[in-house]
């Protein structure tokens, strides 16, 4: 189905056939709001029966230990559709044969090609970026009934929930990017030395690894009340048969019993046994799984969420690992552990690169 979703976006021909209702072509401004929040225009009748399962989708929780919810749902009543049109996140949904206005609206917004598509039951969900404001994504949400919608919503939430995600993350990286106060002789240094590279933050240190162990330490705030710890380990010559969630666990706590370790040598990181999520996910056009969970020291004194993807690149033939951790114990950390995340997605290899950025890169040694 995800591919079809990202096809039908080409029949979105009626966005524009009212300059003044979309602002076509007019210069837009940036998307306001917080990250976290989707503001759903829907009547207040259709969204008490789809609400329950919208809530599932998009209100997911993580746990850092306190559990926090992925995103926040906001319904707006067709009244106060305009207040929505500046926010970075927004759905529209209703049911085609509802005859309410929010449903009314969303029928001429589709052609007739699509409308028929969804009576069909052969498309339901519609993204359109950019829509009114810059970094925005309007998720269109239909199909002819409600009976039909809760179903299609429950049986694509891992795909509708991703939409938000992604783009959540590319607006992520582009407040957290700044080639001012980006680390590039560091990042030279790993690409010269191993043979990849991952966005380094200036306060962002290098923590000494052992020669010959393939794994870096990067660490930011050491020993305040907000850290963050991103490592990168690889095995050479390996096979991608090595990529099951129990291998990922006792390879990560064999790296974090050597490497994470509190200055008396007592105690060490672990990952705790509550909340473990494992996902397959593309990687930067790789497959990979992606664990999600909680780290604990070995003595329970302290932990906090981590993230780690795991995944086999065949020109290197490596196993990769890459790592983030947040210690933040007096504060939310949906948003930072979403930061680490998107610092990790930045990971390139050698071959990857493009060479006129590699050779900027390396003159940084010179």
């Amino acid at each position: 189905m995800k591919t079809k979703i990202f096809k039908i976006t080409n029949y979105f021909l009626a966005f524009c056939f009212v300059a003044v209702l979309f602002a076509c072509g007019l210069t837009k401004k940036e998307a306001r709001g917080n990250e976290h929040e989707i503001y759903v225009v829907a009547d207040s009748l259709e969204f008490l029966l789809l609400e329950e399962n919208m809530k599932a989708v998009f209100e997911k929780i993580i746990y850092t230990p306190q559990p926090e919810p992925l995103f926040k749902l906001i319904r707006l009543n067709f009244t106060d559709f305009e207040s929505a049109k500046n926010k970075k996140n927004v759905i529209i949904i209703s049911a085609l044969g509802s005859q309410n206005k929010v449903s009314n609206y969303i029928s001429n917004v589709l052609d007739t090609t699509v409308k028929q598509l969804v009576f069909d039951n052969e498309e339901y969900v519609f993204n359109k970026h950019d829509l009114w404001v810059n970094n925005q994504l309007v998720m269109f949400l239909t199909s002819p009934t409600i009976e039909q919608l809760n179903a299609n919503i429950t049986s694509n939430e891992d795909n509708l929930l991703h939409f938000f995600q992604n783009i959540s993350n590319k607006r992520m990286y582009q407040n957290i990017y700044n080639s001012t106060y980006e680390r590039k002789e560091v990042e030279a240094q790993l690409l010269k030395e191993f043979g990849w590279v991952i966005y380094v933050q200036a306060d962002f240190v290098r923590v000494n690894n052992r020669i010959g162990d393939n794994f870096v330490w990067l660490r930011r705030a050491p020993d305040s009340e907000m850290e963050r710890w991103i490592f990168v380990y690889w095995i050479d010559n390996a096979s991608p048969n090595m990529l099951h969630p129990d291998s990922i666990i006792t390879l990560r706590n064999q790296i974090t019993e050597r490497h994470y370790r509190t200055k008396d040598d007592k105690t060490f990181v672990e990952v705790a046994e509550d909340y473990r999520t494992f996902s397959e996910v593309n990687f930067n056009e790789r497959y990979a799984i992606m664990t999600q969970g909680l780290w604990r020291m070995q003595d329970k004194s302290m932990g906090g969420p981590f993230i780690n993807y795991m995944f086999f690149d065949e020109k290197t033939e490596r196993i990769y690992m890459i790592d983030g951790s947040v210690f933040a114990p007096n504060h939310f950390k949906r948003s930072i552990i979403q930061q680490v995340d998107v610092t990790l997605q930045s990971f390139r290899t050698d071959a990857e690169l493009d060479p006129d950025w590699r050779e900027d890169l390396l003159d940084e040694l010179d």
